[in-house]
């Protein structure tokens, strides 16, 4: 029936974890790998390539965890990859074993892809997870039965309370995995003289994977032109109905599945109501519920400003000190300046905002965790159809809340083109917790930190931020359905998991992984510019910076000591002015003035355009630059004190504040972002589109914005 892989075990193996959405997989994935995580790139795509390391014994075991499918058809670019690596084409990444997790709650439609794993002739285990939620719903699974009718090795878990992993890590150390014969007759599904030339053609081992690749062959970008026209030449020449094959082997598999089915699952009527579904009449109102999901982002941002404050606080308070305590030790010179004028200020302009950083990924978790972002995904589509979005652009705009980049990637499960368009063209909108640094540190200078009623005002604005991005997406939205005029509909297929408890652990580890993300992509980022920056802010033409200097009055040798700190602060700002990112800066400031913008801001939206969260660091270095070294206020108590050097007025008054809030909000500041946008689209015509009419919006809007507030 099967062979047991056990007679040699190999010192060093990969396992594939794969399964639908929603089974628990990820939760096993963070069970057995803990931090030992990495996310790569699969080679040619930017699917992303999440895999860890399990030290078992002398066993190095790989663990990836491929994207969650109900089917290894590949219709959209995540199962293309599931296709790619179990059927053998991507040999780099072709796994050793296949581990499978089934939700024991819905077996028939786990069953549908673990049986197309047995028929490509794979070495396998199965995982029969979500015992409770099975339990709940009054099914029972006979494991040995279905041992006996699979031929592969099973274990029942709950990986959320942990049972069953130590039985998973045990199998994976006896590499106790087995080939399992064909759930079906695959010959019948292709002439048997086109299976064996495509086989031998090709290297496959059998007939299924014949089957699948010349299905499947005009998607795989692994072929290449010549391979496919090979494969379309023989489909030509042959009697082979591709869509014909395809429904019988559908329904002869379904077939199948219901008999073992029938013997393998005894289910009792538990006779009442689920908990989940009395909830979701209340979180699903078509009023009620979008009441509640706002209260909810109310209580997240007030979160995040309360818990968040004084861990910011601290490090904002450290990083201050250590400049002073640096410049104190250290000897006068220009190694001095750079660390403590440019490195320090730089490295705490990343650092400051792990906390939030941190704080909202881990609720952005629970939500995914708890089952309640599904919720949201069907009440969004809702809104949003309306004005021209696939329903399947939620997900990808929910994930664009934490990033634009994954969010945009989420488009490939779109079909349709222009939907996908749209939603590639206005996922950027989205308030991505790159601006979140931009939004705290502004926000704090322009609204009080006081209550109305038990709210925080801070948290409402930073809610009204998300509010306006979401309002944004809704009106580009529109606006692109009018001018691309599409007439195709789609409809939303969505997964409602059951509610439960969040698993801390994997909180707790997203947590960590997401702030380590931000701290060492976008620290080096902000790290170099704040060097250059540093650099350009320190240095500048002799000719230039010595008229500077000389236009400013000498005070008078008995002058008071005031008079004296203030001739000192006013040769900082005239050498600043005058270094050749001053001189940038007053270039392009007759651009920015209508805003409220003076140069040094200038020069902070310049440098963002390489990733938005970047401002804070440029404003924390150019205002460190000549300043009193051993004054340890923090970021945003400097730019609390600056004062415009004509009018005597705050820089960062509310209207300014409220106008830069706005422009961060709308402006295409993030290369990476572009970078994607390019993959996605294929070319330079969409990304160079997106990012003028988001800059445009943004401009118009801040001036607006500063006209009104002034």
């Amino acid at each position: 029936m099967s062979e047991v892989i056990t007679p040699t075990l190999q010192s060093t193996f990969t396992v594939a974890l794969i399964g639908n959405p929603n089974v628990g997989k990820t939760t096993i994935f963070n069970r057995l790998t803990g931090l030992r995580q990495k996310v790569g790139n699969y080679p040619g795509v930017t699917v992303d390539k999440r895999y860890g390391n399990i030290k078992l014994g002398e066993q190095e075991t790989t663990l990836v965890d491929l994207p969650g499918t109900y089917s290894i058809y590949p219709n959209s670019e995540d199962e293309v990859i599931v296709h790619r690596v179990l059927n053998g084409l991507d040999k780099e990444n072709k796994p050793d074993f296949v581990l499978a997790v089934v939700d024991m709650s819905s077996m028939e439609r786990g069953l549908f892809l673990v049986t197309q794993i047995m028929d490509l002739g794979l070495p396998m285990a199965i995982v029969l997870n979500m015992e409770d939620t099975a339990q709940e719903q009054g099914i029972k699974v006979k494991t040995h039965e279905l041992y006996k009718s699979l031929g592969v090795p099973i274990i029942q878990t709950n990986a959320r309370s942990n049972k069953g992993i130590e039985a998973i890590e045990d199998l994976i150390k006896q590499q106790f995995f087995s080939v399992p014969a064909p759930f079906l007759d695959t010959q019948y599904l292709l002439p048997e003289g086109l299976s064996a030339d495509i086989q031998e053609q090709f290297g496959l081992e059998n007939s299924y994977q014949a089957y699948q690749l010349i299905r499947f062959h005009e998607r795989e970008p692994l072929l290449d032109q010549s391979q496919k026209d090979i494969l379309k030449e023989k489909v030509a020449n042959s009697t082979f109905d591709i869509k014909k094959a395809q429904l019988e082997e559908t329904q002869q598999r379904y077939k199948g599945i219901q008999y073992v089915l029938s013997k393998v699952i005894e289910k009792t009527d538990i006779g009442r109501k689920h908990f989940t579904e009395k909830l979701d009449k209340v979180l699903l109102n078509r009023v009620g519920g979008y009441a509640i999901f706002l209260g909810i982002l109310l209580l997240i941002f007030q979160a995040v400003f309360a818990w968040s404050a004084m861990p910011m606080d601290l490090i904002d308070g450290f990083f201050a000190t250590l400049s002073s305590t640096v410049a104190n030790i250290l000897p006068e010179g220009v190694l001095t300046g750079l660390i403590t004028e440019g490195i320090i200020p730089g490295i705490g302009g990343v650092v400051i905002f792990i906390p939030q950083i941190a704080l909202l990924f881990g609720f952005l978790a629970i939500l995914e965790d708890t089952g309640y972002m599904s919720r949201v995904v069907f009440l969004m589509d809702r809104l949003m159809r309306p004005f021209g979005l696939n329903g399947k652009s939620v997900v990808p705009l929910i994930s664009g809340i934490a990033c634009a980049i994954p969010g945009i990637m989420a488009t490939r499960n779109i079909g349709n083109w222009k939907d996908r368009l749209i939603t590639i063209m206005v996922t950027p909108l989205m308030s991505c917790s790159a601006r979140l640094p931009v939004y705290v540190i502004l926000i704090g200078l322009a609204v009080p930190d006081s209550y109305w009623g038990p709210v925080n005002m801070q948290a409402i604005a930073l809610l009204g931020m998300y509010l306006l991005g979401i309002i944004a997406v809704l009106m580009t939205s529109w606006i692109l359905k009018l001018i691309l005029n599409f007439k195709e509909k789609s409809y939303l297929m969505v997964e409602m998991p059951l509610y439960k408890l969040p698993r801390w652990k994997d909180v707790l580890i997203t947590m960590y992984s997401k702030s380590k993300t931000f701290v060492f992509a976008a620290g080096k980022v902000i790290l170099t510019i704040s060097v250059i920056l540093w650099v350009l802010a320190s240095y500048g033409p002799s000719s230039i910076r010595e008229q500077a200097i000389a236009e400013v009055p000498l005070p008078e040798a008995n002058a008071p000591v005031e008079v004296q700190e203030s001739y000192q602060s006013q040769i900082a700002s005239a050498e600043l002015e005058s270094s050749y990112i001053g001189i940038m800066g007053k270039f392009i400031e007759p651009a920015i003035r209508p805003l409220g913008y003076d140069w040094k801001i200038g020069i902070a939206l310049i440098t963002s355009f390489a990733a938005r969260e970047v401002f804070v660091s440029t404003i924390a270095t150019l205002y460190s630059v000549g300043a009193d070294v051993e004054d340890e206020l923090t970021i945003q108590e400097k730019l609390d004190q600056q004062v415009h050097p004509q009018t005597g007025e705050k820089v960062f008054n509310i209207a300014t504040a409220f106008s830069l809030i706005v422009f961060y909000a709308f402006a295409m500041q993030c290369m990476s972002t572009l970078a994607v946008v390019y993959r996605e689209t294929k070319g330079w015509k969409w990304p160079l589109i997106q990012t003028a009419y988001m800059t445009g919006l943004a401009y118009v809007s801040a001036w607006v914005v500063y006209q009104w507030l002034s």
